[in-house]
């Protein structure tokens, strides 16, 4: 089929390559280039690098809303948009500029997870698997029909970014299943149930603050959850720490308390159980092993950490 592929992260990259390698590509639209690290430069979204390095051709509207950018994507002529982490919301006009609409890789089990971090909150939530989901767009958030969808384990140490790395081939492989049912006319839209739908907001820098009042599973499943971004973190006097590593431990103490330091890491008491964080980062320093963090900053048995001002 001739497509419209839209997508900017590196999520959106194996499904990119999977439909270069199967369908015609007329177009890839993806997000404008924006600043980043700290010299602030410009840096393009990864499906746009993928996209210039197999020549395709690339739009990166500032509004999907206007009617240029409809009429850009009918101009295609494609029969069929794809959208994987686009990171717009697109109106009723571009979902139908296409023959057969526009399908969505969501990363969970709809309706499940609806919304923009369903693989970090599933993390989060400590949920033992997820998968992805093959949908047609509405103009809901993430409610169209079901085409089919895929699962795989979270393991219990898993951080999202391990889920991501896992759920975004597995993502490219259901799409092209999915493709290839609704080229051949066999594809069945299933409705979603709403009873059994939740929300996955999109997630802010605060919800990495770590509360060690909390019992460990809870901690250890939050610390996972917000790695990569926004990261886990935790006070030390007036020092933010970047926390990382993190698996269930065991002792009791004051939460927050650090119970020992080993070359497993620092284990931490919560307000049950403890957990064990592998590797610490100070503002503006590299991350290191927990051990060599302790070491270095002289961080002494009975040390709490917390929001300590």
């Amino acid at each position: 089929m001739r497509v419209v592929f839209m997508g900017s992260p590196d999520f959106a990259v194996p499904a990119l390559e999977a439909v270069r390698a199967t369908h015609d590509i007329a177009l890839v639209v993806t997000q404008p280039d924006k600043p980043a690290g700290r010299g602030k430069k410009l840096a393009p979204p990864a499906v746009k690098v993928a996209a210039l390095a197999a020549g395709l051709e690339i739009v990166q509207p500032t509004n999907a809303r206007l009617p240029e950018f409809v009429d850009t994507l009918r101009a295609t002529k494609a029969d069929i948009g794809i959208v994987v982490a686009y990171g717009k919301i697109l109106p009723l006009d571009a979902l139908e500029a296409f023959t057969h609409g526009c399908v969505n890789i969501h990363g969970s089990l709809l309706p499940k997870y609806r919304g923009a971090a369903p693989i970090q909150w599933a993390v989060i939530d400590g949920e033992r698997q997820t998968g992805v989901t093959i949908m047609k767009l509405d103009e809901g958030m993430d409610t169209g029909p079901l085409l089919l969808s895929r699962s795989l384990p979270i393991g219990p140490n898993d951080t999202a970014g391990d889920v991501f790395d896992r759920l975004a081939p597995l993502g490219a492989s259901a799409l092209l299943e999915a493709l290839e049912q609704i080229e051949a006319g066999s594809a069945v839209e299933t409705p979603q149930d709403e009873s059994l739908a939740s929300h996955a907001a999109m997630l802010s820098k605060t919800d990495g603050q770590v509360d060690f009042s909390k019992p460990a599973s809870t901690v250890h499943n939050l610390i996972r959850g917000v790695d990569p971004w926004p990261g886990a973190y935790a006070m030390l006097g007036d020092k933010r720490l970047k926390l990382s590593g993190s698996t269930l431990g065991d002792g009791e103490g004051q939460p927050g308390e650090v119970l020992a330091v080993d070359q497993d890491g620092m284990a931490v008491a919560c307000g049950h159980g403890a957990v064990v964080i592998s590797e610490v980062q100070a503002p503006g320093k590299k991350r290191l092993r927990a051990a060599d963090f302790a070491r270095g900053h002289k961080l002494a048995i009975g040390t709490v950490l917390g929001d300590q001002k």
